[in-house]
């Protein structure tokens, strides 16, 4: 039984320059009707995990959570999934340094021009992080928080050692720790779901938060 995981893949091989066909079958058959479009996984693990603790399953809601390997593939994606491809809405997270290409991107794509999150009250397309997510949860969970987090989950140890490095002297502690989550391949996409398990579902970042209820 074909699944969003499947239309994720197909999305993925059309992007790449294969045939849509099979991105287009499956948008049909599961009633696809919204693409979030993330920079990578770890972010994806995050908003997954959000909907799973406000008891919400975004596949079934006809939603694909959708990495892209990275922000420069915002326009390739949204001319295959927007107005001029599969009709969808799309919206996302993005990051502040990142609003201007997103917004030049989605343009040449043919999409809307996009409305992004700062404190609006209407509805957004794409909601905006001051620096990344992970800045967003370390600083909705607080630094002494996180930093117990990573001895829960067995890190103590390798953070001990990150942050006796020279580059990491007089930096903020919020900013070692989110250098820190990013040294290690896989540890990103695991803490999107830890820091995100942490916090009271209520109290979201905003521009998760917002993201969330957007859908």
């Amino acid at each position: 039984m074909a699944d969003m995981g499947a239309f994720r893949e197909a999305v993925a091989v059309w992007a790449a320059g294969g045939s849509g066909d099979s991105a287009r079958e499956l948008a049909a058959r599961l009633s696809v009707r919204a693409a979030v479009l993330l920079e990578g996984p770890s972010d994806a693990a995050a908003v997954n995990a959000l909907a799973a603790r406000r008891g919400r399953d975004l596949a079934v809601e006809g939603v694909c959570v959708l990495p892209m390997g990275g922000a420069m593939s915002v326009g390739r994606f949204a001319r295959l999934l927007g107005p001029a491809g599969l009709g969808l809405r799309l919206t996302g997270l993005c990051d502040e340094r990142e609003r201007r290409f997103y917004a030049r991107a989605l343009e040449r794509a043919g999409a809307p021009r996009p409305d992004f999150f700062v404190a609006a009250a209407h509805r957004p397309d794409f909601f905006v992080c001051a620096a990344d997510l992970e800045d967003e949860l370390i600083r909705a969970l607080g630094v002494s928080r996180v930093a117990e987090l990573v001895r829960a989950e067995g890190d103590a140890r390798a953070l001990e050692t990150f942050l006796r490095q020279p580059a990491q002297q007089g930096r903020a502690s919020q900013e070692q720790l989110r250098r820190f989550l990013g040294t290690k391949k896989g540890r990103k996409i695991h803490y999107g779901r830890v820091l995100v398990e942490a916090l009271d579902p209520d109290r979201a970042p905003a521009p998760l938060d917002g993201l969330l209820t957007s859908l």
